[in-house]
């Protein structure tokens, strides 16, 4: 065995009565795993509301969004939907026409948006799991029908059950209107609604589902739509699938994934999981002060053992590699502990939600705290905690090595 651990290990463990050393060697390993073990249950518990989140915004936002590069809508008939549905992967597209647009019931008024959607749009999306009440049913017949953001009927105090009562949604008519007056600036519709959904409040309080030709008439477009919403099969590689359609599609369209949708929100959750990672970590800083009170105190403690190895031939070098070791093995210890008591805390965590998020069953989307492990999260909190542990051992090593480099026995 290695001179150097052998003598760290016996440092660490050591029985003797007066065991100073080891009750602080004790309290800086523990600091080390309840450091450790919190950053890695923080971080997994992030990744687990980061899923949540990312999971409620692609119920709603197709795999991808295609526009015209230039201008508001463009002609469905110059679109190439033969060559996109013929790419490997793509289950389907839907035609979507979406523009603000002012809704009144009864006497209450509101400004949104109108969401024009396509025959296949319900059997394509995941719309079905976000209905909060009635039912996502847009058409029968000559029929057409409205599905509600719950926020938008709440603002309007909407009841789907009142049959007597329609949706008035009014938008402005295309060109110039020929005077100032509301009724000839503006289209108007009435429509029955006959459900609402809750997603996220952002879509809550601004959409309302129509069928296409609802829209269409409305805005006066023939074939026109604002843009082309595609749908993935299970485990398809989105980045090669977006490469295609961009081939297909030139320059004239732009085409955005679930990431580029929704760039903002993503760049957030990465500042803030960076941001509980940096502070996390400024607490285990804090945390491995222990060690160097710890190895402080023991290279004074064994003052007599460094000048018997000296007089034994032991150089300076050796010296510091004992205690470094010493150190070392405080922090290999306690991350590796850590890491234990994290993994073995989440995956309870995970099987049985232990950790309520409120007292009201059915108050939020989920129950319980959630939890991701991912592997990677361990190995980054590994090696910071070792870093962090080297740092905090390489200087009172260095320190207090060279103070008494040359104490000798009387």
């Amino acid at each position: 065995m290695n001179f150097s651990l052998y003598i760290a290990k016996r440092y660490l463990v050591s029985k003797k009565s007066n065991n100073l050393i080891n009750v602080i060697s004790l309290i800086s390993v523990i600091g080390q795993v309840v450091g450790t073990a919190a950053l890695i249950i923080v971080l997994s518990v992030f990744n687990g509301f980061e899923d949540v989140i990312k999971n409620l915004y692609n119920t709603f936002n197709p795999d991808f969004v295609i526009t015209a590069e230039k201008g508001k809508s463009f002609h469905y008939s110059n679109f190439p939907t033969g060559e996109m549905t013929s790419i490997e992967g793509v289950s389907g597209i839907a035609r979507i026409v979406e523009e603000d647009a002012l809704f009144k019931y009864r006497d209450n008024q509101y400004i949104g948006k109108i969401k024009g959607v396509s025959d296949n749009y319900q059997d394509l999306s995941q719309i079905d799991l976000t209905i909060q009440e009635g039912s996502f049913s847009l058409q029968e017949g000559v029929s057409d029908f409205a599905v509600i953001g719950a926020g938008v009927a709440w603002y309007l105090d909407i009841n789907i059950r009142d049959v007597r009562r329609l949706l008035s949604v009014y938008l402005p008519k295309r060109g110039n209107a020929s005077s100032f007056s509301f009724n000839s600036a503006f289209n108007n519709k009435v429509i029955h609604p006959t459900g609402t959904f809750s997603v996220q409040q952002e879509f809550d309080e601004k959409y309302v589902f129509v069928p296409l030709r609802f829209a269409r008439q409305l805005l006066e477009y023939e074939d026109e739509v604002t843009s082309v919403e595609v749908f993935l099969e299970e485990g398809t590689n989105a980045d090669r699938v977006q490469s295609k359609m961009q081939t297909i599609l030139g320059d004239t369209f732009q085409i955005k994934n679930r990431y580029q949708q929704n760039k903002t929100l993503y760049k957030l959750l990465r500042s803030e999981k960076l941001a509980i990672f940096l502070i996390l970590v400024f607490i285990l800083i804090l945390a491995s002060f222990n060690i160097v009170g710890s190895l402080s105190i023991l290279i004074v403690e064994k003052l007599k053992d460094i000048a018997i190895l000296k007089s034994m031939g032991a150089g300076k070098s050796l010296i510091k590699k004992i205690f470094t070791t010493e150190g070392i093995l405080i922090s290999l210890t306690g991350s590796l502990l850590g890491l234990i008591v994290g993994f073995v805390l989440l995956q309870l965590q995970l099987q049985f939600g232990l950790i309520k998020l409120g007292a009201g069953e059915g108050s939020f989307i989920i129950d319980a705290y959630p939890v991701k492990i991912l592997p990677l999260d361990f190995m980054y909190v590994f090696i910071t905690v070792i870093i962090i542990g080297y740092i905090a051992t390489w200087y009172p090593v260095r320190f207090l090595t060279a103070k008494y480099a040359d104490i000798s026995l009387k």
